[in-house]
């Protein structure tokens, strides 16, 4: 490794540098993004001088096309999304109707929404630099003391929040807020193609909810939206808040130039030689065949930085992120001592005054590089980074764009790698360029009738102000009936000749982010000090007794989880060994919404109940990958009623398609895993989303069948897409087992990193005759 240079390579050179110490070329294509130079647009006529004033004070000469049409639209009073490339300055198109409108009415104010706070926060640094009279720019967040709550309810006319707040804070009490919401003028969703799957239809009832106070105070507000990344932006936005949008989609703005490569990992020597130092922490029981990504990314890292090379390095996990950040300062320190203080890992679960040190280190050049899940992905403006690694496919090619686009702010040319993880989907794409480069970004798959999402948002609305027939409508017409007739047999409405009333005393407990409970502290032991948080879906897997937790580097081993009071206790140690779950799960069907009779194939979409519990954990050794230990864990049973597609195939078929009767589990198992691998190539989410199960003879279904089920109550609308485009999504999962090289299934193909039956049985072969079997009936027909 070389020690920093005074001179940044350009991003090919940067390439061929990063290459010349591999014995083999890892690189599967390299796609070059061209330069594309900005179109400039005068300034609107209604807007004031001295805004003008402030953004040219701020290096803004004059606005690009696409901003001035979109503010254009705006301060005319239509409701407008602006889905334009990463950096084209989509908060400009928004600020300035905004603004102009504070300024020209002395009395307006406006509400600005963000999916993550360091967003919000990046905002109110820009907001308060203009330094424009009246407006008062607050962040409003769980974050804002209480003192300060009170004025900015009254003084500040440009809030900052999250939908987080506006439904935990701002509407339940909307009365302290009748002066603001009186006056709303403009509501601003920055990022929403952040909003999808149970999340995002929770914050489309917000949207709906905030619409219907706003009413009550007599306002109508424009809605402003902006997502860099986000496939039919007009009807995106329309689902989210249920009023008509115009989709600007025209960039005008400059673009540097990007070189992307696709990188697979070496092959690992045969058995019997060393493991890799960095094999994945996330994946259990998968037999490695290949360098894992974050080695791979851990490296590249640690050389871009040994370059002068500002890098971020995206990866899929908290725990790798900790990893990566480890390794690549581990091997910088080899180098030089004292370099490897130039990364860090930055994830959600740390403390806010953490993560904006890290943020200010960053924007300062005091770090070089920084290993982050996607919590900064949609953070701070991170203005002058000039390469970025992606550690896997992050599941969504909005994702994608989005993580990529972080390089290469200043105009500049960017370096963006893809390191492929032994997964399905990585290895099909980096084979298949075409499936990212020529693709379009996919739709935003959410669902607003979920009962699970409808009938607590309703209540949370009743809670507010009483429901109206009018209301239903607003909130989805027949579906919202069905749900407020439930809520009334439950007992938690009441019908009067006014509406419909909340019974209750206390306020209705609804989680937007549908995390499955309340947030688990991580807590050391002997001293009470708070390292971090993980989400109660996860706490069973990430912190449960004898688990090793990472922190910055720091390993800890857990010593208690204590689920009522939502704490798990840990103790800092460095063990020889990581931890890896152990699950069981049971399924049955509950009913049938939709399928497709093809002979001895059936497809199926329809609401199936899983049960699922952690019942150990294995010890793996460190040094050798060896297993240890199995240990017993006592977790309690975990019920999820959700959507799934499933496909049934009769036995005497594959007994023709050549698969022999002991065989069917393990082809029915391997597909199972490369289906839910493969599934985020037609659908907005991630393999950590769904789940599946297959079965030789399922009771409910009394043939062999595969399952794959949305990882959310009521289902998040993955199952949906899955069922109405199965021919393409179950082609690809053919294609990528096909086409793999191993001989008997690896992680590249069919094993999963979240098997709970420790990837056996697999029968590789016999998954592609099931397969093609599945699919020539379903083209039939």
């Amino acid at each position: 490794m070389q020690a920093v240079t005074s001179v940044l390579p350009e991003p090919a050179e940067l390439l061929d540098r990063l290459l010349r110490a591999r014995q083999a070329s890892p690189l599967t294509h390299v796609e070059r993004i061209p330069a594309r130079p900005g179109e400039r647009s005068a300034w609107p006529g209604w807007v004031p001088e001295d805004l003008r004033a402030a953004f040219a004070g701020r290096g803004v000469a004059a606005p690009w096309q696409h901003q001035a049409r979109a503010a254009d639209l705006l301060y005319a009073g239509s409701n407008v999304v602006i889905a334009t490339g990463t950096a084209s300055g989509k908060s400009l198109a928004y600020q300035l109707p905004t603004l102009a409108r504070l300024q020209s009415d002395p009395r307006a104010t406006v509400l600005y929404l963000a999916p993550t706070k360091a967003l919000a926060a990046d905002q109110l640094r820009t907001l308060t630099a203009l330094d424009l009279h009246g407006v008062r720019p607050a962040s409003y967040d769980g974050d804002t003391p209480r003192e300060e709550r009170e004025w900015i309810r009254q003084h500040s006319r440009f809030v900052l929040t999250n939908p987080d707040m506006l439904h935990h804070g701002i509407l339940p009490g909307h009365a302290a807020w009748a002066t603001f919401l009186r006056r709303l003028a403009y509501v601003v969703i920055d990022e929403c193609h952040a909003y999808r799957g149970v999340f995002g239809s929770h914050v489309a009832h917000v949207l709906r909810r905030l619409r219907r106070v706003a009413a009550k105070y007599g306002r109508e507000p424009v809605f402003a939206f902006a997502s860099a990344t986000v496939g039919d932006p007009g009807s995106t936005a329309e689902r989210l808040a249920g009023v008509p949008v115009t989709a600007v989609t025209e960039d005008g703005s400059p673009r540097g130039g990007v070189t992307f490569a696709l990188w697979e990992p070496p092959m690992l020597e045969p058995v019997g030689s060393d493991p890799d130092p960095g094999s994945d922490p996330d994946v259990a029981d998968a037999v490695p065949v290949r360098k894992s990504a974050l080695r791979e990314t851990a490296d590249l890292l640690a050389d871009s930085v040994a370059h002068g090379v500002r890098t971020l390095a995206f990866v899929r996990s908290r725990r790798g992120a900790e990893v990566v950040a480890a390794m690549a300062r581990r091997s910088l320190d080899e180098a030089a001592p004292g370099l490897g203080d130039q990364v860090a890992a930055y994830r959600a679960g740390y403390l806010r005054e953490e993560r904006r040190v890290l943020e200010r280190a960053l924007l300062d050049g005091s770090l070089l590089g920084l290993a982050a899940t996607n919590a900064l992905e949609l953070g701070v403006d991170l203005s002058g980074l000039d390469a970025v690694i992606l550690a896997g496919y992050p599941g969504r090619l909005a994702s994608l764009w989005q993580q990529a686009g972080r390089a290469g702010r200043s105009g500049r040319e960017s370096l963006c790698v893809l390191v492929a993880r032994d997964d399905p989907l990585d290895t099909y794409l980096v084979h298949h360029p075409d499936a990212l480069f020529r693709r379009p970004v996919e739709a935003t798959v959410l669902d607003p009738t979920n009962p699970y999402v409808l009938g607590p948002q309703l209540a949370c609305a009743a809670a507010e102000l009483p429901l109206t027939p009018t209301d239903l409508e607003l909130f989805g017409g027949a579906a919202a009936e069905s749900a407020v007739a439930t809520l009334v047999e439950a007992g938690a409405l009441r019908r009067r000749p006014t509406g419909w009333y909340w019974t209750q005393r206390g306020r209705p407990d609804v989680d937007l982010r549908g995390s499955g409970g309340a947030q688990v502290c991580v807590v050391e032991a002997k001293t009470g000090r708070l390292l971090g948080t993980v989400d109660g879906a996860s706490s069973h897997f990430q912190v449960h007794p004898g688990a090793v937790y990472l922190h910055q580097g720091v390993s800890y081993v857990v010593d208690d989880l204590d689920l009522d009071d939502a704490c798990a206790l840990v103790h800092a140690e460095e063990p020889d060994f990581t931890t890896h779950p152990r699950d069981v799960t049971d399924l049955s069907v509950l009913s049938v919404r939709d399928y497709v009779d093809a002979g001895p194939v059936g497809l199926f979409l329809g609401e199936v109940e899983v049960t699922s519990q952690v019942v150990g954990y294995q010890r793996r050794r460190i040094s050798t990958g060896e297993v240890m230990d199995t240990r017993p864990l006592d977790l309690p049973e975990r019920c999820l009623r959700t959507v799934a597609v499933w496909w049934t195939v009769s036995p005497g078929a594959l007994a023709d398609a050549g698969v022999a009767a002991a065989d069917v589990p393990g082809a029915l198992h391997a597909a199972e895993h490369a289906a839910i691998g493969l599934l985020p190539l037609v659908a907005t989410c991630d393999r950590w989303d769904i789940g599946g199960l297959s079965t030789a003879a399922h009771p409910d279904t009394d043939a062999p069948t595969v399952f794959v089920y949305d990882g959310h109550p009521g289902g998040a609308g993955f199952a949906e897409r899955a069922f109405a485009i199965a021919s393409e999504w179950l082609g690809a999962t053919r294609a990528a087992i096909a086409s793999c090289g191993c001989e008997t299934g690896c992680p590249s193909c069919v094993q999963s990193p979240k098997c709970g039956n420790g990837n056996n049985p697999l029968a590789k072969d016999d998954a592609v005759r099931v397969l093609e079997l599945v699919l020539a009936e379903l083209a039939s027909r």
